[in-house]
């Protein structure tokens, strides 16, 4: 019996994949045109449209009294937008928030949120109205200028799309997540943009020809309203060129110095959407982990006057150092990828600024014509009526006997109409016109009104007729606006900063000593970490060594160089100065093969430090046999890991020495036995990576080159002996000679048994400092101008006192300027008569 009393209903079999198919598309659909995407034309989407116009509607203006965000949110959900609560008030916060926001378009008071991610206070606390801008955007709406369009329940009529005096879409941006689509507009500044749409304006017939390079000379980039700095400009001209974009951002950071001697950072803008808490908190975390370690303190000083990060760093930290490592580790570099995405008649449009802006420029052309039209009609009404009373006027007496014979009202119209040839609107305003109008000064406020809705009617036609003149009132619309609230850049824009941040930039540029032994162990020590003593000392531990290891080269460099180490084989290998491990002074290094691909029986002979691979610049090799080379630098710029042919050698000839020069300097060259050899670079031509090169010097038996250097104006040559004996010569004593040629004598020869052989030789300034090292590691530092100046075929006096075993093994030279960088330690001593062991 139930059965027969249900009713049965229609029952359809749809295909569940079409269902499905068409249920999402209308879905997707829905989301990205009544929610998520932009109307390019006013640049709202439908909850913030909603918003203006109900604080419209409400009265809301700049110039009344707050009303409750609660009575606001409450009149858009119950009229206009049929959503959540929360996402109608945080859609109407945002639109107060001075950090969200370029132009702000409702004016709050009370708790709206903050930048360190705040929310804003409850609806019931907070309070707001209309920003003047706002008022702009809804300006001329009672004048037909837009259509409008039923609310959700059709009780009541809503506009599609607001008048919007300014192009608030490129003004304000916008962000949105449809449904297989997303928006990301970044903000612009107002007087930019007003340069560009009058650009177009004024090159309105030939706008296809204009191109982004030509709107970028007004438009330069985003303006955020964090401020911030942009890094290079290859972003912006993607993003404004084809609608898609990679901007990247930067916050601004002032390195200033503390009372206390030390540095700090003060971070003063921040990157757009960054949240200024989490940033704090990231650069703690990275203190924490020792990822940052010259961090001391950091502490948030921002205030009313404006944002302060403070970042004190340790004593003797390098501040640019700590910002670029800022840079890389936390979003005080951000990106902000654009996709200015937004609806064009309904439908989602990927648009460069150039079509956004003539979307802009056709909305205004339109609103213009529909409120001149809406203004002509009215003033033709208007006119229609000041015609008929014109005529009542010119004519009193036989309108007052008209209208006293008459029966009724009605009666009264007709017969106005017909004797007098009025319209029934003219009659009927005849009729409810007060005596009081027959006052010969209300004739002429009437024949003065229809004079000037006269000229109005010709103004409009006219305006209606010339498209141009529409143009030109928009120029001077845009031009008005910039002129109200048009404001500086805010965003700096730097075309020459790199937006990686490479090892190099987290390296702070100091002096150093790159130290390596015969057996092959590297390191790097900080030039500070020697002491400079007067001579004869016995000196400190330099370089803890294997057992029969001896120390070969100790050689100055700035650690953002470049080390070139040349090999026995005639091999070059190249590898940063940063690269090699920082280690303690009495430490031995690591083996030069974790460093460099060195293949079997081959050793490091030769090294030297390269700031940049300049084609003027020359580097000339020598053989231990006496053969020389010069190439150009440029050839040994890009070094693959497993090396490069620097020269080719004789069979048994090593490459010892390298040096870099200019192409104009003299080079000598030091033996064993006390020859040297002077003459010019360019005695030597350029040859090719692989060539054998030429004789240098001739070698007598038993005699071998010891040195390569090149001459310095004012500077000495400085030889110093195995046994521990130096001096320093004046380079004028060297008078210059054939190349290949035997040299002269630079020591005393006949006492070689007894100072032993020239271990080292170098070309030094009075103001340089010495590093001498021996076999079994111990070093010594000390001044040039405490070495004794003697002349060429003289002993020279004893500048360290290798013990029983050891001997001397390499003298590096440190100038003057890579001292003070370093901020190496300067004993003065009073100097011993005679050399003796400490």
């Amino acid at each position: 019996m139930a059965e027969e009393n249900m009713i049965a209903g229609n029952v359809e079999s749809v295909d569940i994949d079409a269902q499905m198919r068409s249920a999402y598309l209308d879905y997707a659909m829905s989301v990205i045109v009544a929610r998520a995407l932009p109307d390019a034309r006013d640049g709202m989407k439908p909850v913030h449209r909603r918003i203006l116009y109900a604080m419209h509607e409400l009265g809301l203006r700049s110039n009344t009294s707050y009303k409750k965000s609660a009575r606001i949110v409450g009149e858009v959900l119950g009229k206009y937008h049929p959503h959540g609560d929360s996402a109608v008030y945080e859609s109407m916060a945002r639109m107060a928030q001075d950090f969200s926001l370029r132009y702000l378009l409702v004016d709050g008071q009370g708790n709206f949120g903050s930048v360190d991610g705040d929310a804003p206070a409850a609806m019931r606390y907070t309070e707001a109205r209309l920003q003047k801008m706002a008022e702009e955007m809804l300006a001329d709406l009672e004048k037909n200028t837009v259509e409008y369009g039923p609310n959700f329940d059709d009780s009541l009529q809503e506009p599609l799309v607001l008048p919007a005096r300014l192009p608030n879409l490129l003004l304000n941006g916008a962000s949105g997540i449809a449904v297989g689509m997303a928006t990301n507009i970044p903000p612009q500044n107002l007087r930019e943009l007003t340069g560009a749409i009058n650009h177009l304006i004024d090159n309105y017939e030939t706008i296809d020809d204009i191109n982004v390079e030509d709107l970028m000379k007004f438009v330069q980039g985003p303006d955020f309203p964090t401020g911030g700095m942009i890094v290079g400009t290859e972003g912006i001209i993607s993003a404004y060129g084809t609608g898609r974009g990679r901007i990247v951002m930067r916050g601004i950071a002032h390195i200033e110095e503390t009372k206390a001697g030390r540095y700090q950072i003060n971070i003063t803008e921040i990157p757009y959407q960054v949240n200024k808490s989490t940033l704090i908190e990231r650069i703690a975390e990275l203190v924490r982990e020792d990822k940052i370690d010259q961090i001391s303190d950091l502490r948030d000083e921002s205030d009313k006057r404006g944002m302060s990060i403070i970042i004190e760093l340790k004593r003797g930290a390098q501040p640019k150092k700590v910002l670029n490592q800022l840079y890389k580790y936390t979003a005080l570099q951000s990106t902000f990828g654009v996709q200015m995405l937004a609806l064009v008649d309904g439908e989602p449009r990927t648009l460069p600024l150039k079509r956004l802006l003539q979307i802009f420029i056709d909305h205004r052309h339109e609103v213009i014509t529909r409120r001149s039209q809406f203004d002509l009609d009215k003033a033709k009404a208007r006119i229609h009526i000041l015609d008929g009373y014109l005529i009542a006027l010119n004519n009193i007496d036989a309108i007052i006997k008209v209208i006293r014979e008459a029966e009724d009202v009605d009666k009264a119209k007709s017969a106005l109409m017909t004797r007098f040839k009025l319209s029934e609107l003219q009659a009927q305003a005849i009729l409810d016109m007060q005596l009081r109008r027959l006052a010969a000064l209300e004739r002429w406020k009437l024949e003065e009104e229809h004079k000037q809705v006269s000229e109005t009617i010709k103004y409009l036609e006219d305006l209606l007729a010339n498209p141009k003149k529409i143009l030109a009132l928009i120029k001077d619309d845009m031009n008005e606006m910039a002129e109200k609230y048009g404001d500086d850049r805010r965003t700096k824009i730097s075309a020459e900063a790199r937006e990686d941040i490479h090892e190099e930039d987290l390296v702070p540029d100091e002096s150093v000593l790159i130290s390596l032994t015969e057996r092959g162990y590297i390191k790097r020590i900080a030039a500070s970490a020697f002491r400079s003593q007067s001579r004869g000392g016995r000196g400190v531990k330099g370089h803890t060594t294997k057992e029969e290891d001896e120390v070969v080269m100790l050689i100055p460099a700035r650690s953002l160089d470049t080390m070139l180490f040349f090999t026995d084989k005639g091999k070059v290998y190249s590898e940063k100065v940063y690269q090699i491990p920082d280690l303690d002074r009495a430490t031995k290094g690591i083996p030069l093969v974790n460093i460099l691909a060195l293949g079997p029986n081959e050793k490091v002979t030769a090294a030297m430090a390269v700031r940049e691979f300049s084609p003027n610049q020359f580097c000339v090799l020598m053989t231990g046999r006496g053969r020389m080379k010069r190439v150009a630098m440029e050839e040994f710029a890009s070094v693959r890991p497993s090396g490069l042919i620097a020269m080719n050698l004789d069979d048994g000839d090593t490459l010892g020495w390298v040096r870099l020069t200019s192409g104009k300097d003299e080079i000598i060259i030091v033996t064993e036995m006390g020859q040297a050899l002077r003459f010019g670079e360019d005695k030597v031509r350029s040859m090719g990576r692989q060539a054998a090169g030429v004789q240098g010097i001739r070698l007598g038996k038993e005699d071998a080159v010891t040195s390569m250097d090149v001459v310095e104006k004012e500077g000495a040559l400085l030889v110093v002996t195995t046994n521990g004996y130096g001096k320093q010569t004046s380079l004028k004593e060297y008078t210059p000679k054939g190349r290949a040629t035997g040299g002269i004598s630079t020591i005393d020869q006949k006492a070689l048994k007894e100072i032993g052989k020239i271990a080292a030789a170098r070309v030094v300034q009075n103001e340089d400092d010495l590093t001498i090292m021996t076999a079994n590691g111990v070093a010594i530092r000390l001044k040039v101008k405490d070495v004794k100046q003697s002349g060429r075929s003289t002993r020279g006096v004893h500048l360290i006192k290798p013990q029983d075993g050891d001997s001397v093994a390499s003298v590096a030279r440190i100038s003057a300027e890579d001292l003070k960088k370093a901020g190496a330690q300067i004993e003065e001593k009073e100097a011993d008569p005679q050399p003796k062991l400490v």
